[in-house]
């Protein structure tokens, strides 16, 4: 279980989300135009035209966790001071099972089905899970935004669905690809693939909603697949406000065992 909960904080959002505000519109029904040959650097440029500017935001989800064993509902607090740290609650029939504060440089984590919590940083637990995680690949996430910073990589570009495509041009077991809309250049889809270990993350964005601090996806489905097992996550927004002031409680409750990552 500790796994799974885990996994929910940490390895990602997938969503058919409904978020609320009254400074947004929808641009998820405009149409989208055919897609016209850019090289990859204009499509990086177009996409980074797109703004995300707020200092807090506060984000309160259902969820759906499910793979080949079982389907757990909860719910989520979720807090983010942009680039600074974010404070995850996941709760179940109002009582906190688990918590996770995520900071760029350290992760703090507890769940109480098993009494255990972890303190440490991301090189273990992305060992552990078997998934490559930082503080921004995971703030990144819930906003819509492509994981890695675009303009520091080569890609190479396609269209694909009258979407485009770029593909990472390094040559490593790891692959990605990131798609835009072709109108505004929000990404619908990423993915990473490791070939050698059977591993590959889908994050797919649908219904984007304008916002004075930004483009926000509305809908987020996000698959793992490692070694043949699927893991599904489901978030439904049902609020999200942007640049109020909150705080960022977190401490391990008392005879928790602390887990050790090698």
């Amino acid at each position: 279980m500790k796994k799974q909960l885990l996994l929910m904080i940490l390895v990602g959002f997938t969503s058919s989300l409904t978020l609320v505000s009254c400074k947004s519109k929808a641009i998820a029904a405009e149409a989208t135009k055919t897609a016209t040959y850019l090289k990859a650097n204009k499509v990086i440029e177009n996409y980074y035209n797109n703004k995300t500017n707020f200092s807090t935001l506060y984000i309160k989800a259902d969820v759906q966790y499910s793979d080949e064993k079982q389907t757990q509902n909860v719910t989520a607090e979720i807090k983010i001071k942009k680039d600074e740290q974010i404070l995850i609650s996941i709760r179940f029939l109002g009582i906190t099972m688990a918590k996770a504060l995520i900071t760029p440089t350290a992760v703090n984590y507890y769940e109480k089905i098993n009494g255990n919590y972890f303190e440490g940083d991301f090189s273990g637990l992305t060992q552990w899970l078997g998934t490559d995680l930082d503080f921004n690949k995971i703030q990144n996430m819930l906003l819509g935004q492509a994981i890695d910073d675009l303009k520091s990589g080569k890609y190479m570009e396609s269209i694909v669905d009258q979407t485009y495509r770029l593909d990472d041009a390094l040559d490593s077991n790891t692959k990605k690809s990131f798609y835009f809309d072709a109108n505004k250049f929000y990404v619908t889809k990423q993915e990473i693939t490791q070939t050698a270990e059977g591993r590959m993350i889908q994050i797919v964005y649908s219904n984007n909603k304008v916002y004075n601090e930004g483009i926000v996806p509305l809908n987020v489905l996000i698959n793992t697949f490692q070694q043949g097992r699927k893991t599904e996550i489901n978030l439904d927004y049902n609020t999200v406000t942007f640049n109020e002031e909150f705080s960022f409680p977190y401490s391990v409750p008392n005879g928790y065992k602390r887990i050790l990552i090698k």
